[in-house]
């Protein structure tokens, strides 16, 4: 059994994959857009409730590596209202102080931190913050026990 996040855009899901390999060294491993997805004679193309209205280029699904983790991701959402992010944070781990501050850095530009980047009893090095695209993040540079 595996657990895994799933993250919805608000159409800007090739922007983020695009943001996060550049920041923290994410690898595609697959994307589909929606024109890309099989069609059904069963489905609609009308509306937003019956959930097949995207611009076929944007992304039905994908599937990104980052570290030893993988977190899928959709512009699947965007007839929803503003896509806000609560409740969670993806938790990027190291024991590299560089690795972590770059991270950071990275991760935050164009963002809001929610707490600065620095040691704590627990930590060489922590913050947390949340992106541009709207995703909580932790960065973690754990001290050996």
């Amino acid at each position: 059994m595996s657990i895994g996040p799933y993250i919805f855009f608000d159409g800007t899901c090739e922007e983020a994959i695009a943001f996060y390999k550049q920041a923290v060294g994410a690898e595609l491993l697959f994307k589909m857009t929606f024109g890309e997805m099989p069609k059904d004679e069963n489905q609609s193309a009308e509306g937003c409730n019956s959930g097949f209205n995207w611009p076929d280029d944007k992304i039905m699904h994908a599937n990104v590596r980052i570290g030893g983790g993988e977190v899928m991701m959709s512009d699947g959402n965007m007839c929803a209202d503003k896509v806000k992010h609560t409740g969670y944070a993806l938790s990027l781990t190291t024991t590299d102080v560089a690795e972590g501050q770059r991270w950071f850095d990275n991760l935050s530009a164009g963002g809001d931190v929610t707490m600065p980047w620095g040691e704590t009893f627990w930590a060489k090095g922590f913050g947390m913050l949340t992106d541009k695209y709207g995703i909580p993040w932790m960065v973690n540079v754990e001290k050996p026990m």
